[in-house]
């Protein structure tokens, strides 16, 4: 049986470098996408191909599906996963953050829902997770760039569930709560009922088990990945 492919962006390191890896260990032939030239190294190791640009440029969108397509001929799994957008006070970010928020968390994937939908379509199917954040559906003023936009791809995974459900191609997100790729705050840890951050390979496994066939009647769904740290309903 053919390997299955899969495009994970921004996998330099974090969760997108975590999902490069369990992916490939899963069997799929990964194509990783990350402004550092590094994200070569990455995928050297795992038998995969590697393009260095970012989420934010069309252009290095456009060269990412391309070359994914003409190394393996074939696309079947998608993980859009970013960096971090500008942080400050509500309406002390320049129209400059709100722009590259903009780009960076929602357009970004919009972009490449365009680009690869129409693969998915001409294969029977394909699966697409967005890598989130709790942000999305609770608001935090220390991040207000991230919050506002995650909360609009949250409703974006929702319509694009809709519109591609019958075509056998699904979308979800994966909203993380707190996760060791950078230090976490003694407070902020102590709201988790779990008692700590989350490892990245730990979003990765539910990141993998979401564009499997396991999952396969699961779509438009954003689903927590926080240790229980959001309470509401």
């Amino acid at each position: 049986m053919e390997s299955k492919v899969a495009i994970v962006t921004a996998a330099g390191s974090g969760i997108g470098a975590a999902c490069a890896r369990e992916l490939a260990g899963r069997g799929y032939q990964v194509s990783l996408l990350a402004r550092s030239p590094s994200v070569a190294d990455l995928a050297r190791d795992l038998g995969g191909i590697a393009t260095v640009g970012s989420v934010a440029e069309p252009a290095d969108l456009e060269r990412l599906v391309t070359g994914t397509l003409d190394r393996y001929g074939r696309l079947d799994a998608l993980v859009n996963n970013t960096g971090h957008p500008a942080k400050g006070d509500l309406l002390a970010l320049s129209d400059e953050d709100w722009e590259e928020g903009l780009d960076l968390i929602l357009m970004s994937v919009i972009r490449l829902a365009r680009r690869v939908t129409p693969i998915f379509e001409a294969q029977g199917g394909g699966a697409i997770v967005n890598i989130s954040s709790f942000a999305a559906q609770e608001p935090s003023l220390p991040r207000p760039v991230s919050s506002v936009f995650r909360a609009a791809l949250a409703s974006f995974t929702r319509l694009y569930s809709d519109r591609y459900a019958g075509s056998r191609i699904r979308m979800n997100a994966l909203l993380p709560g707190w996760v060791e790729t950078y230090p976490v705050a003694p407070a902020d840890l102590a709201q988790i009922p779990m008692g700590r951050a989350a490892q990245p390979a730990e979003v990765a496994r539910v990141a993998a088990f979401l564009l499997s066939e396991d999952a396969s009647y699961i779509t438009g769904e954003n689903l927590r990945v926080d240790g229980g740290l959001l309470r509401g309903l």
